[in-house]
């Protein structure tokens, strides 16, 4: 399948190159862009699942070099995806998601829906992010630890973690109660994203920085903020599928966090606001 070409970048906005599949035109005010890497078989049950809900979001699977096919053009397009984006520059996490908002906006979305393609996440939850999107909510968090939400098998590392450390801290930098700091099934509103003092398209987002970045500069900039329900549910054989592995790995989620709660992310001459 050809490629088609990819929207055009502002040249101030550090964004990854990558190839660009587009397979609909715009239909819908909202953009859901799916994160994945190496998800063979995750993707195709989570994709599944989303069917009913294609007619509320443009689906937008957003890989980060995917190896296993997961992402192979013909089999999204059959699927009922709008477009395939597979980054070509480097960069983790952060990296696909300066690829993929950058890609909405510019495409005319008035927000983005983003969640992980690991099949962990209950799209049932898509009409209530679209619903908060259109009552004017810019940042909207899903939290299974609210009211309605699911946590399912959860690990005892990652609950403790999440409920003792970061979600507490997260709150008390960001001056709004959040619950449930990790999870990756979130929306912003496209004028946050576009807001000046928040220039999300920079190079140092990379891995994990720009969710909690996104998460801490809304409240601190007076936008309005939520927590929705969501599901989150691991695997009955006790699988893990995450692309943090290790003390290595969740030393480094620690550092990120700290270095988003102290502010180091603020562009510079923003500080003080």
């Amino acid at each position: 399948m050809d490629r088609k070409p990819r929207s055009i970048i502002p040249s101030e906005w550090h964004v990854p190159d990558y190839d660009c599949y587009e397979f609909q035109s715009v239909r819908e005010r909202y953009a859901l862009c799916v994160f994945v890497l190496n998800e063979n078989g995750r993707l195709q049950r989570q994709l599944d699942r989303m069917v009913p809900w294609l007619g509320q979001v443009d689906l937008i699977i957003a890989d980060g070099g995917s190896t296993d096919g997961c992402a192979e053009p013909d089999e999204l397009r059959r699927r009922g995806v709008h477009s395939l984006l597979v980054k070509r520059g480097p960069g983790r996490l952060s990296a696909q998601m300066r690829m993929a908002l950058a890609h909405c906006i510019q495409s005319g979305y008035r927000g983005v829906i983003v969640m992980d393609g690991n099949d962990k996440d209950d799209p049932s939850a898509i009409p209530r992010f679209v619903g908060a999107l259109d009552n004017g909510y810019d940042h909207v968090q899903g939290s299974r630890f609210v009211r309605g939400g699911k946590a399912v098998r959860t690990p005892k590392s990652r609950y403790y973690a999440i409920r003792c450390l970061h979600a507490p801290l997260m709150s008390l930098c960001a001056g709004f109660q959040y619950t449930d700091t990790t999870n990756g099934f979130r929306a912003y509103s496209s004028r946050f994203l576009l807001d000046h003092r928040v220039l999300p398209f920079r190079d140092e987002f990379s891995a994990y920085e720009l969710h909690y970045y996104l998460a801490l500069r809304a409240p601190h900039l007076g936008y309005r903020c939520c927590e929705i329900p969501v599901t989150r549910a691991y695997p009955k054989d006790g699988a893990v599928p995450t692309k943090i592995h290790g003390w290595r790995g969740n030393a480094k989620v620690l550092r990120t966090l700290f270095a988003a709660c102290m502010g180091w992310y603020v562009p510079p001459a923003r500080r003080a606001g």
